[in-house]
């Protein structure tokens, strides 16, 4: 019976990994990680003489003591792993605002530009806009 709730939890993360790579929302890059957190669990719930054989080998004195210090390790790992997409991330918007700044300066540059074109048109006209070309009435 103590082997049924572990095999059960480790079904339904497996299960909800799947459901969410379905549904696109969660990337396949992070899936593999809790894809192969389950399929331990699910070994480890099936053969719980593994963990005992493990815990000897690694020389804990109890088997819970050996999950506490891998679990921390591996959400250690994904801490870090999760810091490093942040500053790809910050460095990627960082860019993209400066190229924003930069074309949104040039764009206000043009839009300048042609105001005064229209408005020496418009002075070359003698101040008719119906001079102006096609598409360029006020």
């Amino acid at each position: 019976m103590n082997t049924v709730l572990p095999f059960i939890l480790a079904l339904a993360v497996v299960g909800s990994v799947i459901w969410l790579l379905r549904q696109r929302k969660l990337r396949e890059k992070y899936a593999a990680l809790w894809i192969l957190v389950g399929l331990v669990t699910l070994i480890l719930a099936g053969f719980p003489q593994l963990l005992d054989w493990a815990t000897e080998i690694s020389g804990f004195a109890l088997p819970s003591n050996l999950l506490f210090m891998l679990a921390i390790f591996l959400l250690m790992g994904v801490c870090l792993h999760l810091s490093l997409e942040i500053s790809v991330v910050e460095d990627e918007t960082r860019a993209l605002a400066e190229e924003t700044a930069i074309l949104r300066s040039q764009l206000d540059g043009l839009q300048n530009q042609v105001e005064r074109l229209k408005h020496q048109v418009s002075a070359a006209n003698g101040g008719c806009p119906e001079h102006l070309p096609p598409g360029e009435h006020q």
